[in-house]
């Protein structure tokens, strides 16, 4: 799987409260999640994030462990998310709604290119390629696949 977008830089050990507040998982109109994803990190990141790529420091996605966090990510047109490390929880409902998880330390620069091939093992910005942390090969057909739901729709 390949992909690539503009980068939105985050810092470090992003919560999936930041990422969607507790106050609007009172309904599951996943469009209501997407006007407001990261809203108390930044009121202004909504808009910016279609077709983007996340770069974010280490431990993303860590506090609880709602499912909903991945799915706004998502559903704002996030290609992939990049940081150095995961929580282990968002790491698995990122995979599992088919949004690309990469681990890999990377200097972000805000809107700056950034390109990475999956399969090959890389992730390229400002011109220079990063190894990644290698997904299991199952990990990259449930992407490809658009998630665990269509994966195992297509393998009964």
């Amino acid at each position: 799987m390949q992909g690539s977008g503009h980068a939105v830089c985050l810092g470090a050990d992003i919560d999936t409260d930041l990422v969607i507040a507790g106050r609007y998982l009172r309904t599951k109109d996943h469009s209501l999640w997407v006007a407001h994803v990261f809203e108390d990190l930044d009121s202004a990141i909504a808009p910016r994030l279609k077709g983007a790529v996340i770069v974010a420091g280490k431990n993303f996605g860590c506090g609880s462990s709602r499912e909903q966090a991945a799915i706004a990510i998502h559903e704002a047109g996030v290609v992939a998310v990049i940081a150095p490390s995961f929580a282990r929880i968002f790491f698995r409902n990122a995979i599992n709604i088919g949004l690309p998880v990469i681990e890999c330390s990377v200097t972000c620069t805000a809107n700056q290119n950034v390109r990475f091939d999956l399969a090959e093992g890389w992730v390229e910005a400002a011109g220079k390629k990063y190894p990644i942390r290698p997904l299991s090969p199952r990990m990259q057909e449930i992407l490809a696949a658009g998630g665990l739901v269509n994966y195992w729709k297509a393998h009964p």
